[in-house]
């Protein structure tokens, strides 16, 4: 910090000014720690608000089962059809449930098949668990990153080689065959310093293979529940569905195995 004393005084002087100026300075930097702390809390704030909206304003967890997604049937007909947002209020009920870890996505995502059928189903499904991915992937990025990469050292370690190569086509590879919890590989690409674009474009084009499968079950979900059966949601691991997503999976591993074939030096996407 600057002396405030001029060049020509006795050396004593300053002794005093620099002395209260470090005191202020004490407190000016406190008061800029607090204010940062709190503004890296502030999307986690966000997302504690945005799930009590979608809870007790949208009522959420009542679709959240195939028994309300049944008894809600023509109810919710009704609501896609004559509600202008319904899409817009069904992506962001989705994303919140992904960024939350709220149990039941895979009902949201029938009921999104139900509603909105085969393709624009699609869209928005994967559109919503994209969003909520990317808000995990901020939160762990501006509040949790020292806490997290503590906690969860052993797994971000298993994965560190493999974003380290190539972290878009890691990433793309771990979307279609989800080998780590959804929430973890949320979080692990922010931990090691993944940006945020290559993220989000990896995450919505590695979810839709998997996320067209079960929004086709969803969007002929009217006629299995109108004989009062459940849908067969292991139909994911059909040969014919998990074959093709296991052979996407080995193509997005292609430009890693490139890279280390040819000894190219490894970069970070």
């Amino acid at each position: 910090m600057p002396s405030m004393t001029h060049p020509e005084t006795k050396p004593q002087a300053p002794t005093d000014t620099s002395t209260g100026s470090g005191r202020g300075s004490g407190r000016g930097s406190g008061t800029g720690s607090n204010k940062a702390r709190l503004l890296r809390f502030l999307p986690l704030g966000g997302l504690l608000v945005a799930l009590l909206v979608a809870v007790f304003v949208f009522d959420a967890g009542r679709f959240l089962s195939f028994a309300a997604i049944s008894e809600n049937h023509d109810r919710l007909t009704n609501w896609s059809e004559s509600n202008p947002f319904a899409a817009p209020i069904f992506v962001f009920v989705y994303a919140l449930t992904v960024a939350l870890s709220i149990p039941g996505a895979t009902f949201l995502t029938l009921t999104g098949g139900l509603l909105f059928g085969l393709f624009f189903g699609t869209a928005i499904v994967a559109l919503g668990a994209t969003i909520g991915a990317v808000l995990v992937f901020l939160a762990a990025r501006t509040a949790f990153a020292e806490s997290l990469a503590k906690r969860a050292s052993g797994k971000v370690e298993a994965l560190r080689d493999g974003f380290s190569a190539n972290a878009f086509s890691y990433l793309l590879f771990l979307r279609l065959v989800p080998l780590f919890p959804f929430w973890l590989v949320n979080i692990v690409p922010a931990v090691l310093g993944m940006r945020l674009a290559p993220y989000g474009l990896a995450t919505f084009l590695g979810i839709l293979p998997g996320t067209a499968v079960y929004v086709s079950v969803g969007n002929g979900l009217g006629a299995i529940l109108s004989t009062g059966d459940e849908p067969n949601l292991s139909i994911i691991f059909a040969p014919q569905v998990l074959l093709p997503l296991l052979a996407l999976a080995v193509l997005s591993l292609v430009p890693i195995v490139v890279k280390r074939v040819r000894g190219k030096p490894q970069e970070q996407d």
